[in-house]
């Protein structure tokens, strides 16, 4: 995944990316020892739509990162990811 900005800025990105799915996996561990344990319907449910929008939150940030490197830098970022702006688009609709 390329990621524009200095590299501080990089870094960032990277650790609010990787922040929110490892907050979506101790979520998804959650739900599986609420199954485990024979918890509520309720509680089951509520711990998975938190792993939900926690995965589609991470989704967007990483569609977001490429998005904007693409208003920066359209030829570079074609180039080194690959992704026209229709798959953009492509992406980001697969998420909603």
């Amino acid at each position: 995944m390329i990621i524009t900005g200095t590299a501080e800025e990089q870094e960032a990105t990277r650790k609010r990316i990787a922040n929110r799915l490892r907050r979506a996996q101790g979520q998804l561990a959650g739900v599986i020892a609420a199954v485990e344990s024979g918890r509520s319907c309720r509680d089951v449910v509520t711990q998975l739509a938190a792993v939900t929008s926690a995965l589609d939150r991470a989704g967007f940030a990483i569609v977001s990162a490429a998005m904007r490197d693409c208003v920066t830098d359209p030829a570079g970022a074609e180039e080194a990811e690959g992704l026209t702006a229709e798959e953009l688009e492509k992406l980001f609709l697969a998420l909603a």
